[in-house]
C-alpha cells in the first residue's frame, strides 16, 4: 500500500494543517492530497438524516459481559477456545472482558448521555440453557430482564441478537451446527426468550453474521470449533438457514409484538477486472457471503452462489426444506466495514479456503476458495488502512445499501454494525481526554454516504456504531479497540472518547458536525 497516501489520509483526518511552500533555503513540502475514496467536505456538511432516524450502538454478550461461569451459565465454544493456550493474541480471554454483566447500568447510562435511541445487544445461549436444551436457567432470564428494563429507562430501544457466536459447548459436543437437530434446539431457545422478554423486546435478529459462523467455524477452522471441512460448512449453513426460519416462527408464536430481521455481515463485491468471468465471480461472492441466508428467508431458496447447481445433497437438504426455509423478514439488517475485490478461480487446480485475520479480513489464498464457488476474494488497499487492518472505503456503504434495496424491493434497512479499530488512549496532559480524530473522520465520511443513500430512496431507519465500548475482539483479544468509550481493563474505568462525544452530537441533531 502507498504509505504516503495513508499518512496523508491520517493527517487530514486528524485535522493537521499542511501548508505547501518553502522556508528559506528549504525545498517545498509535497502537497498532500485527500486519500482515495474521500467524500468532499461539502457533501458531509450538507448530509441530513430523517427526524425519526434511530442512532444506536452495538455490543455482543461474550465480548462485554465477563462473568463466564456465574449464576449457572454453561460453557460456550468461545470459553473453550479462549482457555486453550495459543488461540488468542496476548493470551487473554472473555472471562471478565468489560464486566458488563455487573456494570451494565453504568454503560447504558453512558449511552443515554450520548443521545442514543437504540442499543443492539446479544444474549448468551449458555446463560439461558447451560447445556443448550431443556428448561431455562431463570437466573439468566432475570439478568436479561433487568438489562432490558434499564435500556428502556434510558430511552433505548432494545434490539436483541439472539445468537452472537457463543454456542453452548454441549451442543458442539453433539455435532455442532452441521447437526440438523440444532435448528430445533435453537428454535426452542428463541421461543424461551420471546416468552419471557417479548413484552418489552420487539426487534429480534436470530443470528449475527451467519455466514461467518458456518464458514469460519466449520469451513476453514479460523474460529471455534476450529473444524476445517467444506462439507461441514455446507451442512452448518443449511442448519443455520433452517434455524433462522424456525426461530422467526417460534418468536412470533410467543410474542405478538415481535418483528424479526437479521444482522448479516456484508461486503460490497467489485470485480477485480471488467472480464465477464470476474463479474460472474463477484456475483457468486455476493450470493454466498452477503445474501445466502437472506435469499433463503425471503424466497425459500438459495441464491446462485455456486458454479453449477447447489450441492444440496452435501448440504443435507431434504424434500420440503424449501418451505421450511421460507420466513420473510420484517426488515433487513447488515453490517458494513469494508469492500472486496473478487476474481474468477474456475481454472485453478488447488483450493486454499482463504485465511482470516480478525472478523472482517479475508486474505487472498492465491488459489480458489473452494471447488463449489471458485472465486478469490481480497481486500483492496487503495484507501487508508485502520489499525485493525481494514481499508477505509466510505462509498461501499452506499453501494451496498442501494444494491440490497434494489434486489429486495426496498425493504426497511437497519445498519446493525459499522466501525473502525484505532488504539487511541486517554491523554494525561488533557485530563484523560481520548483524541481519536481518525474514528470521527471515518464516521463522518461513511455517514455522509449513508445519508446519500437515504436521499436516493433507501429506507434506512437506523445506524448502530460498533461499538459502544472497547471490548474483547474475539481471537484478537484486547489488541483492537472499536469503542466510542475507552475501557481500561485494569480497573474497568470508562472514558468517553472524542468520537463518542461527536457521535452524541450527531444523534442529537441528525447532521454531521
Amino acid at each position: 500500500m502507498n504509505r504516503r497516501r495513508f499518512l496523508a489520509g491520517s493527517l487530514a483526518a486528524a485535522g493537521g494543517a499542511i501548508f505547501a511552500g518553502r522556508a528559506e533555503g528549504q525545498p517545498p513540502l509535497p502537497m498532500l492530497l485527500p486519500a482515495p475514496g474521500t467524500v468532499p467536505s461539502a457533501e458531509i456538511a450538507n448530509a441530513r438524516f430523517p427526524d425519526a432516524f434511530l442512532w444506536g450502538t452495538a455490543t455482543a454478550a461474550y465480548q462485554v459481559e465477563g462473568a463466564w461461569n456465574e449464576d449457572g451459565k454453561g460453557e460456550s465454544i468461545w470459553d473453550r477456545f479462549t482457555h486453550t493456550p495459543g488461540k488468542v493474541k496476548g493470551g487473554t480471554t472473555g472471562d471478565v472482558a468489560c464486566d458488563q454483566y455487573h456494570l451494565y447500568a453504568q454503560d447504558l447510562a453512558l449511552a443515554r448521555r450520548l443521545n442514543q435511541k437504540s442499543h443492539r445487544f446479544s444474549i448468551s445461549w449458555p446463560r439461558i440453557q447451560p447445556s443448550g436444551t431443556g428448561a431455562p436457567n431463570m437466573k439468566g432470564i432475570d439478568h436479561y430482564s433487568r438489562l432490558v428494563d434499564v435500556m428502556l429507562e434510558n430511552g433505548l430501544r432494545p434490539f436483541c441478537t439472539i445468537y452472537h457466536w457463543d454456542l453452548p459447548q454441549a451442543l458442539e459436543d453433539r455435532g455442532g451446527w452441521p447437526n440438523r437437530d440444532l435448528a430445533g434446539y435453537y428454535a426452542d431457545y428463541a421461543g424461551i426468550l420471546a416468552k419471557h422478554l417479548g413484552d418489552r423486546i420487539t426487534v429480534w435478529a436470530p443470528f449475527n453474521m451467519p455466514w461467518s459462523i458456518a464458514y469460519m467455524g466449520y469451513g476453514v477452522g479460523a474460529f471455534p470449533p476450529c473444524r476445517a471441512n467444506f462439507n461441514d460448512f455446507l451442512k452448518a449453513a443449511h442448519t443455520i438457514a433452517l434455524a433462522q426460519a424456525q426461530a422467526l416462527r417460534s418468536i412470533k408464536a410467543a410474542s405478538s409484538k415481535a418483528t424479526v430481521g437479521s444482522a448479516y455481515g456484508m461486503c460490497p463485491a467489485y470485480p477485480k477486472t471488467d472480464s465477464d468471468a470476474d463479474r460472474a465471480a463477484a456475483a457468486r461472492y455476493h450470493a454466498m457471503n452477503n445474501v445466502f441466508f437472506l435469499e433463503a428467508a425471503m424466497r425459500g431458496r438459495y441464491p446462485k452462489a455456486f458454479v453449477g447447481e447447489p450441492p444440496l445433497e452435501q448440504m443435507g437438504f431434504k424434500p420440503g426444506d424449501e418451505k421450511l426455509l421460507l420466513a420473510p423478514l420484517d426488515w433487513v439488517g447488515f453490517h458494513y466495514y469494508t469492500r472486496r475485490f473478487v476474481s474468477d478461480a474456475s481454472n485453478v487446480k488447488t483450493f486454499g479456503g482463504g485465511g482470516f485475520s480478525g472478523t472482517e479480513i479475508e486474505a487472498d489464498p492465491a488459489t480458489g476458495r473452494d471447488p463449489y464457488t471458485r472465486f478469490r476474494a481480497e481486500m483492496p488497499t487503495e484507501g487508508p488502512i485502520t489499525e485493525s487492518g481494514l481499508e477505509v472505503w466510505p462509498r461501499g456503504i452506499y453501494d451496498l445499501v442501494m444494491q440490497i434495496s434494489r434486489e429486495y424491493q426496498h425493504p426497511v434497512i437497519e445498519i446493525t454494525e459499522s466501525g473502525c479499530g484505532y488504539l487511541d488512549a486517554p491523554y494525561e496532559k488533557e485530563n484523560g481526554r481520548v483524541p481519536d480524530a481518525r474514528r470521527i473522520e471515518f464516521f463522518r465520511q461513511e455517514l455522509a454516504e449513508l445519508a446519500r443513500a437515504i436521499a436516493d430512496g433507501a429506507r434506512v431507519r437506523s445506524f448502530h456504531a460498533w461499538s459502544l465500548i472497547d471490548n474483547f475482539e474475539w481471537a484478537n483479544g484486547h489488541t483492537e479497540r472499536y469503542g466510542l468509550i475507552y475501557v481500561d481493563y485494569r480497573d474497568q474505568k470508562r472514558s468517553i472518547k472524542d468520537s463518542g462525544l461527536w457521535y452524541g452530537k450527531v444523534a442529537a441533531t441528525n447532521r454531521l458536525a
